[in-house]
This record gives structure tokens, sequence and C-alpha cells, in this order.
């Protein structure tokens, strides 16, 4: 039986998202090794010991949830810089998330996240036909409210006490979506963002 969302390599001018593998576990390290970014406590980015068990949770979940996880790759080198993904994938009405998203240390604050954002909201919006997508952030993530923002997306609210982070904290969760009608416009402000990025 054929998913919904089936593995996908998306190509852009900056990045290359390619479905995720075990095989990445290596590079990935290395990325978030640029930044120390497992260090950041409002967002989660795996440390080098936990790497491996990320990439299987996500490889699990594409399994069990229908969610596809990718490696961001710059285009130019092929080296990878980050992940994202998309999950909280609601098959039945066409809604999705996506999330899980971190990037090097030396991509970040570039057209890698412009265009990384324009091939999935592209390919969930006009090959997938969802009628929303969604984007999630902790509160405190301040960078990433911002970037979120900046794509077009529209706060819906805040979620309060919504998790409890691994070191026993509440987390409150910022909502943002773009809806299907919004996209033509969001599709020419985002075109538009990354030729001023180049």
């Amino acid at each position: 039986m054929s998913r919904w969302i089936e593995p996908i390599t998306l190509l852009g001018r900056h990045v290359v998202l390619e479905p995720l593998s075990m095989a990445h576990c290596e590079a990935l390290r290395d990325a978030a090794a640029d930044g120390e970014l497992w260090r950041l406590w409002y967002t989660f980015v795996p440390s080098p010991e936990t790497t491996e068990d990320y990439v299987q949770q996500a490889l699990q979940a594409r399994e069990n949830t229908g969610a596809m996880p990718f490696v961001v790759k710059q285009a130019e080198t092929g080296d990878v810089i980050g992940s994202t993904r998309y999950f909280a994938v609601d098959e039945t009405h066409h809604r999705l998330e996506i999330g899980y998203t971190w990037y090097a240390l030396r991509a970040q604050r570039s057209a890698i996240n412009t265009e990384a954002k324009l091939l999935l909201l592209t390919h969930a919006f006009e090959q997938l036909q969802a009628i929303a997508v969604e984007f999630r952030t902790h509160w405190f993530n301040q960078a990433s409210r911002a970037a979120i923002t900046r794509l077009g997306a529209k706060q819906d609210g805040v979620l309060r006490n919504h998790q409890r982070s691994p070191d026993g904290s509440y987390r409150d969760t910022v909502v943002f979506s773009i809806i299907e009608s919004e996209w033509p416009a969001v599709r020419q402000h985002l075109r538009f963002q990354l030729e001023r990025e180049r």
C-alpha cells in the first residue's frame, strides 16, 4: 500500500534534501559539532553519543507514523549540513508539520533555510496537496520563532506546559502555520527572499 509521503530527493540551487539513512550518522555528527549545537537547551540536536539513536528514531517514525526525515546537503559540495523532516503527518486530512530542523553553524543565517523551506513547502502544497503545514518551536527559541515568521507563517497560538523537557522543565510551544490559500503569496515571498540572500 502506498503512503501519502513517499521518499523523495528535493533539489535546489543551494541545498539538496535527501532521505535520511543510517549511512548519514557520521556526517550528522560532524555537522552538529560545528557550533556544538547539542548544547542549546531549548531545542534538540543530537550529541556525538546520541546521533545513532536520533537517526534510528527518525527512521522508526518514518516506518510507524509516515514521517519523512531528510538530511540537508550543501548543493555545491555535497556536505551534510543539517537535518529536517515532515512529521505529525495526518494523511486523512492532508496536514503535516515541518520540524526537527537544525543546521551546522556555518550554514546558519544564509540562503540554506529559505531554500530548504521553499522546497519542502512546494512539495507539500503542490505535490502532496496539503491543506496546511504547521511549525512549532520552544517559546525561548527566539531565533527559530523569527525564522518561522520570516517564512510567512502566522502564529496560531501558544500551548502552555505543552511538554516536559528531558531536564524536567516544562516547554511552552509556539504554534505557527501556513494554509493552502496562503501558499501562492508565501511562495512568491520565499522566492523574493532567496534572490536577496544569494
